[in-house]
């Protein structure tokens, strides 16, 4: 990872926006894509000078207010914006807890009284430590099914499972990329984020962006091989007990042709889980 990762985010963050994006008018011809330097400056109400020293990491320690004058001028949300306070440091000191990928007896057995729709656990690298016999099911076109990330970018599988791949990759990335800024010295994120910079051009391409979302809610349009088309939604929680960890859960709108399908897939992983147990001892 970058040491200037500050000014790193200032840079791609800006190169994401074009004038008429935040009301300028664009004069002469641009050598780069994006803003210039001065004209985030002005929208922020800082020195160009001092804004160039903080992109360039000459400068790291700006204060909070100048932080949330470049945060409104970026039109940052409410995760980057965070994530900004967070690399410079105005953010509250935030030490993770030594994460440890253990998932409880309890918490396996809450995720197993949801035989109608997939539940699992993640960790901060979006490694994937237990499921229920539906989360199997449904991830069960990958293998292994190990890793969130890994399994977007890597298997083939992928891009047919994820039905808007884009989309599923770009929240992916942002996923990590908050992981980081929170816990940068974390050597699992740090090997993971190596690994897939190294071999897949569309994870490096989507990580030079900084795009920082957390994994709260969203929708998902996925394709089984088993059940075809699944339109799910699904709500990630934190797990008080295991600090980094998040029990996320899916969920098919009742009635649905999705949750038709997911009632299918559980009949097919059933099935298949008994046929590879084979008969029962006489």
């Amino acid at each position: 990872m970058s040491d200037n990762a500050l000014g790193d985010f200032l840079r791609a963050r800006r190169s994401g926006l074009r004038p008429e994006d935040v009301g300028m008018a664009s004069y002469g011809v641009r050598r780069v894509a994006g803003l210039r330097r001065e004209e985030v400056a002005v929208l922020a109400g800082v020195n160009a000078d001092y804004y160039t020293r903080l992109e360039q990491g000459r400068e790291r320690h700006p204060s909070a207010q100048v932080l949330d004058a470049l945060s409104r001028a970026l039109h940052l949300d409410t995760d980057a914006r965070a994530h900004a306070h967070q690399l410079a440091g105005t953010a509250p000191a935030y030490r993770p807890a030594q994460q440890r990928d253990v998932v409880s007896a309890a918490l396996r057995q809450l995720m197993d009284g949801y035989p109608n729709t997939p539940a699992f656990v993640l960790n901060s690298a979006l490694d994937i430590l237990a499921g229920n016999a539906l989360a199997d099911a449904l991830y069960s076109p990958f293998d292994p099914a190990d890793n969130l990330a890994r399994m977007t970018f890597l298997d083939p599988a992928g891009r047919d499972f994820y039905a808007d791949w884009e989309r599923s990759s770009q929240a992916t990335v942002a996923n990590l990329r908050q992981a980081a800024g929170l816990d940068p010295d974390n050597p699992r994120l740090r090997v993971l984020i190596e690994v897939l910079t190294e071999q897949s051009a569309d994870f490096a391409a989507l990580w030079r962006a900084h795009t920082v979302r957390g994994k709260t809610r969203d929708a998902k349009q996925l394709n089984h091989p088993d059940v075809g088309p699944l339109t799910l939604t699904y709500q990630a929680f934190d797990v008080r007990d295991a600090p980094g960890l998040q029990l996320v859960i899916y969920h098919a709108e009742p009635g649905s042709p999705s949750a038709q399908a997911l009632s299918l897939l559980g009949t097919i992983g059933a099935t298949r889980r008994q046929t590879a147990q084979g008969p029962p001892a006489r």
